[in-house]
């Protein structure tokens, strides 16, 4: 166990050691100014509404003709249904709700595009530590001390999941920091209200802000798992890096293709969104939490076997 986490502690140093890492840090804290400073000043602020109560009634009152309407239509009546009943809980609860962006809202709105380069980032730094240390002959230096090609397979990808957590928190911070700056850390104790099975209750936004964070993160964490595969089974960091990400991207554009067919629910990219279950409508009336998690769990086994096996077992040249 001592020598796996100084193995660990090994994979640590170099990841942050090298000048890559730095730079994608860089990269990640200049897109979330760009992005603040888009969103900032592409528009006006809206103006305060003295009379919000009355403006919240009269929308409910739309909606109501609205959703009588468009009977048939199930999830446009459950999505008129969720608003009219967080008007209502604003209205009878005082909580005036806040126009354009706020602090918060800079947050959530960052999450999805800034996870996907991370994703990247991950994908980069796990497919190059297995790969290099074949490319540059290291992996007989490691062999020749008592350690198992497991354990040093294990500590590079802990590790690369430790620099996905890393810039996990470094997007939190630095996106709650640049919403206070540009607008205004009075937003930081706004009301953040949830509609589930009819009811409307208030959540805290640094509990939802994660928890979207982890749904984000299903699809990395099979995809940074599979680019560890594929370099694993090539020994090619820059065939997994570019696979990887190939496959990343394509992957709505296929289920997108397939979702008329009955087996595209055993489709590894129709389950990792998880958010299909907490904020929209499954791909597949069938398809449930416990069903894609099922799906994912099969897939990541087959995924750690496989580079597992091919990491361990293959003969290294001299």
């Amino acid at each position: 166990m001592s020598n796996f986490f100084g193995l660990l502690q090994n994979e640590n140093m170099k990841i942050y050691r090298r000048s890559s890492a730095k730079v994608m840090l860089i990269i990640m804290l200049g897109l979330i100014l760009a992005a603040g400073l888009i969103i900032k000043f592409s528009g006006d602020q809206p103006k305060d509404d003295p009379h919000w109560k009355q403006t919240l009634a009269q929308e409910n009152k739309e909606l109501n003709k609205q959703m009588v309407s468009i009977k048939g239509n199930k999830q446009v009546t459950e999505s008129f249904k969720k608003e009219i009943a967080i008007n209502e809980y604003r209205i009878e609860h005082n909580l005036k709700p806040q126009k354009g962006e706020t602090l918060w809202k800079f947050v959530d709105d960052t999450a999805s595009g800034l996870i996907m380069v991370i994703s990247i980032f991950t994908i980069i730094v796990v497919s190059t530590s297995i790969a290099s240390e074949f490319d540059t002959g290291t992996i007989k230096l490691l062999l020749t001390r008592p350690i198992y090609r497991t354990e040093i397979l294990l500590s590079k990808y802990v590790s690369a999941l430790l620099f996905t957590v890393a810039c996990l928190i470094t997007l939190f911070i630095a996106s709650w920091l640049l919403g206070g700056i540009l607008y205004g850390f009075g937003g930081a104790g706004e009301a953040h209200l949830l509609y589930d099975n009819g009811t409307v209750y208030q959540s805290s936004w640094t509990i939802d802000v994660w928890k979207n964070y982890l749904l984000n993160c299903v699809s990395l964490f099979m995809m940074v798992t599979f680019a560890a595969l594929i370099a694993s089974m090539f020994r090619n960091g820059g065939l997994a890096i570019g696979l990887s990400i190939f496959t990343m991207m394509a992957s709505s554009i296929v289920i997108t293709f397939l979702q008329k067919f009955d087996w595209v629910k055993y489709v590894l990219f129709a389950n990792t969104d998880l958010t299909q279950y907490t904020a929209g409508t499954p791909l597949r009336e069938e398809m449930t939490l416990g069903f894609s998690l099922t799906v994912l769990a099969v897939y990541y086994v087959i995924f750690v076997l496989v580079g597992w096996a091919f990491f361990t077992r293959r003969d290294i040249k001299a």
